[in-house]
């Protein structure tokens, strides 16, 4: 060696001094095998010595302890900061609601999910198609629905069809007409209401008189 090179070795602080100039970008005999090393460590595998076993059959002839000290690199390295993913509720109430009611953030958010994942991008079709005939009593949208919702693979959504199917026309009324439930509802819940009240203590008779006079 020179006296420069043993200067150079002398005076390094870290090991990542000495990586400059020829100490850099050297070619390894486990380059050709990084790429395997790289794809099992993202699948969860980071034991040297199992990475080490799992190479040497592909032709790698050189040692544990290159292995060793390229993965040690990897975890060591500084890693991308990631947004942390959204949760599964965040991401129904995206889909429930109007888009025109979603921030601009919530709107990335949702398209970045939907293009991730193929099923979520079809379900958000069919809850916003199944908004648009409820809101603007579009009934007669039903059947063709029905028949968009069975081509795709969600078997959640299939039970929801055949549970549709079996009273299609009462739902497909539900639809259309202006005609609504809603104030039945309201009397039956409060009929309800005073009868746990009541529960144990009176008859049908004091319950009557109750829900008559109101």
């Amino acid at each position: 060696m020179t006296y420069r090179t043993v200067k150079q070795l002398a005076d390094a602080a870290t090991p990542e001094d000495l990586f400059t100039g020829q100490w850099q970008n050297r070619p390894s005999i486990l380059d050709d095998y990084k790429p395997h090393i790289d794809d099992r460590w993202n699948e969860g595998c980071t034991n040297a010595w199992k990475l080490w076993e799992e190479i040497v059959p592909l032709g790698y002839k050189g040692s544990y302890q290159r292995v060793r000290a390229y993965l040690r690199q990897k975890r060591t390295s500084p890693r991308p900061v990631t947004a942390p993913p959204p949760s599964p509720r965040a991401v129904a109430g995206w889909i429930l609601r109007r888009p025109e009611s979603m921030t601009e953030s919530e709107q990335l958010q949702l398209k970045t999910v939907r293009t991730h994942c193929p099923e979520l991008d079809a379900l958000t079709r069919h809850v916003r198609s199944f908004a648009i005939m409820l809101t603007e009593r579009q009934g007669e949208r039903l059947p063709d629905w029905l028949d968009a919702i069975r081509r795709d693979d969600l078997p959640s959504l299939h039970t929801i069809a055949a549970g549709i199917d079996c009273d299609r026309d009462a739902v497909i009324a539900g639809l259309t007409l202006p005609w609504s439930s809603c104030f039945v509802e309201g009397h039956v819940n409060r009929i309800k209401m005073l009868k746990r009240q009541m529960f144990g203590r009176a008859g049908f008779r004091l319950l009557r008189k109750r829900v008559l006079p109101a």
